[in-house]
């Protein structure tokens, strides 16, 4: 397999595994293995042209005036908050009312479609040597809501996040300058930019646009914000954290690729109990988490919105890992309290730009500076988020209660054949149909799938279902070899993450 590039490489090894797996010959009479014995390669999804169009309004120069407004704070260290003797425009307070007001600014434009909040709290101090944060601080996150315009599915929310803070070398110095045009301007550029481009269409989902603070300093807004989310039972189907999304542009970086951004997805979930965390192992499920579903549409996404054309092509890199190595991220706090989120980060990060004081030594240039950050390539990271959120906002909820049926039905003559049922959601439009998809127990992502309707599980145009909105389907093909999931589909092919079907409870045995 030769690649032009590993993002590339990644990519397509979903398809190289299945053309290896296809030039084997087969044993005895088989004309083919079962894993190709039905169904098609997973295609992409046909383009919305409502989201396309809705995408070519995230403009590079607009996301170019929105990090260089955020570094003209000076320093917006969380810390800073406490300052009493800040010159005026300068600091994290000044940074969050700024972007509260292009919160409000963009919902004026859209006859006030937004609903902008604040999420305002007091940090207490940390224990130990180590601690960040040594006396109680503010913190204030910045959100925007978009509710969805279907009152079946308005319930169910999509998140796009980036942290507003900043720092330099040291942790506590908020005098000094600390631009964070990367780290994470970016972002919450990100952020905005989705926000500006989503608000003029009507979306089933609701959709959350937010901007969050102490970040750097232990993840304390999003776990606020994470928090507030569960206790209030908010239906958050997908966190989408950008950090760190700035296409670093250090010169004579040959490594750099400014048309891949990597993707992190937690494997085991981090809220997972023991019983839980068995149950997934036993079952090798451990690639099959929300969050590694959801990142999986994102990839299934970019291959109808931001796969083409060339020139501003970006490439999702699926990282099985929930954050880099040794280090973690927004993302992580909506994780912990068993969201599916993940996160998005450039190809390749220059350390020398990121919590660095603004210096020269040796003729080398430190501190995270407007000046090496991409704006195009900012502007194609704004694009993938954007397409994720209204595609998912579009589909329907994702199919409830995916299981094998309880046995003796699975252990019959027909063991090699394959039984999965799943009910409908609640909420789930008129006219949703569903898809199963299947990969090899070593595929990175989906490789075939079939409608269900195809299976004999339509009757007179609908499904049969015994009760209402219950589905039954039979493969011929073996689960020991493959992984299964069930997606909701609507009418203009919009697509919900894969859910992976788990074995129902065996029946008690009579006495």
């Amino acid at each position: 397999m030769k690649c032009r590039r590993l993002s590339a490489c990644v990519l397509l090894l979903p398809a190289f595994v299945a053309a290896q797996a296809q030039s084997r010959t087969p044993s005895g009479d088989a004309a083919h293995r079962d894993l190709d014995a039905i169904g098609a390669p997973v295609r992409p999804m046909p383009p919305d042209p409502a989201i396309v169009h809705a995408l070519s309004r995230i403009s590079p120069a607009q996301i170019q005036h929105t990090i260089a407004t955020l570094v003209s704070f000076h320093n917006r260290s969380t810390l800073s908050s406490l300052d009493k003797d800040l010159p005026p425009g300068t600091g994290v307070v000044a940074a969050a009312d700024w972007i509260e007001s292009q919160f409000k600014e963009i919902s004026a434009a859209c006859d006030g479609c937004l609903e902008v909040r604040r999420d305002s709290f007091i940090q207490t101090p940390g224990s130990g040597p180590l601690a960040r944060v040594t006396q109680p601080t503010p913190l204030t996150n910045v959100y925007a809501v978009m509710r969805g315009s279907d009152p079946a599915q308005a319930a169910r929310m999509i998140l796009v996040t980036g942290h507003y803070d900043s720092r330099n070398s040291t942790n506590s110095n908020t005098r000094d300058e600390a631009p964070g045009a990367n780290d994470d301007a970016s972002g919450v550029a990100v952020s905005l930019e989705c926000a500006r481009a989503l608000s003029k269409l009507k979306l089933p989902a609701t959709l959350i646009f937010v901007a969050v603070a102490g970040e750097e300093q232990g993840l304390y807004g999003s776990k606020h914000l994470a928090d507030l989310a569960k206790q209030e039972a908010w239906q958050l189907e997908a966190v989408l954290n950008n950090d760190i999304v700035g296409g670093n542009r250090t010169p004579g970086d040959k490594f750099q690729d400014f048309h891949a951004v990597r993707v992190f997805s937690e494997s085991v979930p981090a809220s997972a109990s023991p019983d839980e965390m068995r149950r997934i192992l036993a079952l090798g499920y451990e690639s099959d988490s929300p969050s590694r579903q959801l990142s999986r549409a994102i990839a299934d996404v970019a291959r109808t919105y931001t796969a083409r054309p060339p020139v501003s092509a970006l490439d999702p890199v699926l990282e099985f890992r929930r954050d880099r190595f040794q280090r973690g991220g927004d993302h992580t706090s909506f994780n912990q309290d068993g969201f599916a989120a993940v996160r998005f980060t450039e190809w390749r990060e220059d350390f020398n730009h990121q919590h660095q004081n603004v210096r020269v030594e040796d003729g080398i240039q430190f501190g995270d500076l407007l000046n090496f950050v991409n704006f195009d390539y900012v502007a194609r990271v704004a694009r993938l988020n954007a397409a994720t959120m209204a595609v998912l906002a579009s589909a329907p909820p994702e199919p409830v209660h995916v299981q094998y049926p309880p046995p003796p039905a699975v252990f019959t003559n027909a063991i090699n054949n394959t039984q999965i049922e799943w009910d409908q959601a609640s909420g789930a439009p008129a006219g949703t149909s569903y898809e199963i998809v299947w990969r090899a127990l070593a595929a990175p992502d989906w490789q075939r799938s079939i409608p269900a309707e195809r299976l004999g599980a339509v009757t007179d145009g609908k499904f049969d279902s015994t009760p209402q909105g219950h589905f039954s389907v039979q493969l011929p093909v073996s689960k020991d070899n493959v992984i299964f999931g069930v997606r909701a589909v609507d009418a203009h092919g919009h697509r919900s993450p894969a859910v992976v079907p788990w074995p129902a409870p065996r029946p008690s045995r009579p006495e």
